[in-house]
């Protein structure tokens, strides 16, 4: 029983995640950040209670990639679709507050949207190749997908809390939401070795970059709010390469 406990955390991740994506389709991106956040959260602590608990597991490591392709995966290629959608002159009157209806006739379909999905294929591809990898244990080969899904997400989320009028015009542009897009299936699968994020103890000195991260994305988030979620990611690649050893 006590092996299962890990599995079980994991499938509440594919829960919240599985959640998210009907929230993205109709297009409310305030609870589809919530149950993403919840999924991630827990992505964080399957995998530390399946070491503390010494349970450790194939069938572990496998579900847990998938449930990360769907609430790191299909959920910010989705997010990304409303976000191009949005940047269309022809859609430009719904606001960023309503939900999107994208019922299209198939002689009226807009495809820029659809261009959004890459961050999905770069995510599964991604986590295919983590599944194979041998030497990603105390690392990572690219920016994790719950990164780069709280990259994507910060998006939405500046629009919706943050009300700018020139981070909701960069945001809105559809060629830096394209620029976003192919940028982050890069960062998904470039060959730069990234800290990992899991602790495998609260040894500050195993684990002092950790700390460090994570006390520059509390400052981050209290000065810029969300707009501090892509710098946090960037810092956390900074950090990243200092730490090489």
């Amino acid at each position: 029983m006590k092996k299962q406990i890990p599995n079980f955390v994991t499938l509440l991740n594919l829960f919240c995640g599985s959640v998210a994506v009907i929230f993205a389709v109709h297009g409310n991106m305030k609870l589809t950040a919530l149950f993403v956040f919840l999924g991630i959260f827990f992505d964080f602590f399957d995998g530390l209670l399946a070491r503390k608990l010494k349970v450790q597991s194939e069938l572990g490591l496998q579900l847990d990639s998938l449930a990360d392709m769907v609430t790191s995966g299909l959920v910010p290629g989705l997010v990304m679709f409303n976000l191009l959608g949005l940047s269309l002159d022809e859609w430009s009157s719904i606001g960023v507050n309503k939900t999107v209806d994208y019922a299209f006739a198939i002689d009226s379909v807009v495809f820029l949207p659809f261009f959004g999905l890459l961050i999905t294929l770069g995510s599964a591809y991604r986590l295919a190749k983590f599944n194979i990898s041998t030497n990603q244990t105390d690392s990572f080969i690219g920016v994790p997908t719950p990164a780069n899904t709280l990259l994507i997400l910060s998006l939405p989320l500046i629009l919706e809390y943050q009300n700018s009028d020139l981070m909701n015009a960069i945001i809105l542009n559809k060629w830096f939401l394209i620029a976003i897009t192919i940028l982050s299936c890069y960062l998904l699968n470039a060959n730069i070795k990234l800290l990992a994020l899991k602790f495998k103890n609260w040894s500050f000195k195993d684990n002092s970059a950790r700390y460090l991260l994570i006390i520059l994305a509390v400052v981050l988030l209290v000065i810029f709010q969300f707009a501090g979620i892509p710098l946090i990611i960037l810092t956390y690649i900074i950090l990243s390469l200092l730490n090489r050893k």
